[in-house]
């Protein structure tokens, strides 16, 4: 493997189970200190993708080569080198934080107690993992990731079921594994996490890739659409929608009261906002509203399958 050579770099990966297709093949390029999530509805075969990517499934038909090497015929190589929190993963509830991080220390442990303090979990070393709140679980599971210093950490579902403060917890956390460089495969049902972590995302469905790129590029294409609030006095209302249809970017004008709401494309927001200042209007209740990720997601699931499939992505990352 090559210092430009992906970190992970999957081709063709198909993965059946009782003559059901759930990966279909699937093309994925993972790069050194990217953070690439990967995301689609329930049954997308996010989950079963990862799980070949780390040799615990064989996968039917395709190749997958992660830091070089074949994750089941290199198994034992390659573990050590893979940090990984998984949607199953658990500890015993009467296991103490120290007693976990001996036990998951390898010979190419790092200094599990900086790791706790690291991620906020050094005044917790002597608790119980049952007596910890999801957030701490969550961190933990990231610590022992990253005992053995990785070059790839894979985490699937990290903030399933978080309450919104630990999951901003755990974001921070993986926010400094991005910071510090570490590759990250990130499988997530929650787009805002996707939109604040990766640089990358992979939107699957029925086994395959929909469309890649980063979340900003899959809004521009899937959903770039803007809209504009604002009130107008009623008798001024009337007067103003032939004017603000002919903006450019502009679809569709309406008015309720003297409400009025600007559709369009992303050049209605500066053009509308460009017309009220001409006009000496600065509305108190102005709103805009932008589509963001989830919003892409759903109109990328809608859209009809040779629309999705001819999607201009780039499934490898490069620049």
């Amino acid at each position: 493997m090559t210092s430009t050579d992906p970190v992970v770099a999957v081709r063709g990966l198909t993965k059946s189970y009782d003559g059901r297709v759930v990966v279909d093949h699937l093309d994925l390029d993972v790069r050194a200190g990217e953070v690439v999530g990967l995301i689609g509805a329930n049954g997308a075969g996010k989950t079963t993708a990862v799980e070949c990517i780390q040799g615990l499934r064989r996968p039917d038909g395709g190749t997958i080569r992660v830091l070089g090497l074949d994750p089941v015929r290199d198994a034992g190589t390659l573990r050590p080198l893979i940090g990984s929190q998984l949607q199953s993963s658990g500890l015993p509830d009467r296991l103490r934080v120290a007693e976990a991080v001996e036990l998951f220390s390898g010979r190419r442990a790092r200094d599990g107690d900086a790791l706790l303090e690291r991620f906020g979990l050094g005044h917790r070393r002597r608790y119980a993992f049952g007596t910890m709140s999801g957030g701490e679980r969550q961190r933990l599971f990231l610590v022992l990731a990253l005992l053995n210093q990785p070059r790839l950490v894979i985490l699937d579902e990290l903030t399933q079921g978080l309450d919104p403060a630990a999951r901003r917890e755990v974001w921070s956390a993986v926010s400094q594994l991005r910071d510090a460089g570490t590759t990250v495969l990130l499988v997530t049902h929650e787009l805002d996490e996707a939109e604040e972590l990766c640089e990358r995302v992979v939107a699957m469905r029925a086994g395959q890739v929909l469309d890649a790129g980063t979340p900003a590029e899959l809004v521009a294409r899937h959903a770039s659409w803007a809209t504009v609030r604002f009130a107008l006095p009623a008798g001024r209302a009337a007067d103003a929608m032939a004017t603000l249809r002919a903006l450019p970017g502009v679809t569709d004008v309406a008015r309720h009261g003297d409400q009025v709401t600007v559709h369009g494309d992303r050049a209605v927001i500066a053009h509308t906002g460009a017309w009220l200042l001409g006009r000496g209007r600065v509305p108190n209740d102005l709103r805009v509203e932008v589509p963001d990720l989830e919003t892409a997601l759903l109109a990328l699931l809608d859209a009809p399958v040779d629309a999705r499939l001819d999607a201009p992505h780039d499934l490898t990352g490069a620049a």
